[in-house]
């Protein structure tokens, strides 16, 4: 997976998906065991453990999983394409994978759409 959002935990991005959440804070990284001073990072498809800065009442100040969608630092394909998205961007999802919202607007990346096959279904376009 593509390591390296250009803002490491903790950090605020957008979630996108129209399910009442704006912002998302991340907390933590799934998966990342971690070394002494070095800050997790995540990059496109890594699940993340994240609460909702502004939005609906109702989700704001609850710890849930999310998953990132997009991310602004560039990363290299083994096909030598260097991809970087205008954004970080984040959707909320349950512990299994499934997206609590029900559309994504914006282009999805493949590394995500490959991880989370209910991401890709709900999302317009993988690049």
């Amino acid at each position: 997976m593509p390591k390296g959002m250009d803002s490491l935990t903790p950090s605020i991005y957008p979630s996108i998906h129209p399910f009442g959440a704006k912002n998302l804070y991340v907390i933590a990284v799934r998966n990342i065991k971690g070394r002494l001073n070095r800050l997790p990072a995540a990059g496109a498809g890594d699940m993340v453990v994240a609460s909702v800065k502004k939005g609906k009442p109702e989700l704001r100040k609850k710890v849930m999983p999310a998953v990132v969608i997009r991310q602004r630092k560039a990363w290299r394909r083994r096909d030598g394409v260097f991809l970087y998205f205008e954004d970080n961007a984040g959707v909320i999802v349950n512990p299994k994978g499934e997206m609590k919202g029900s559309a994504i607007t914006g282009p999805v990346a493949k590394e995500c759409a490959d991880l989370w096959p209910r991401i890709a279904s709900a999302s317009g376009t993988v690049v």
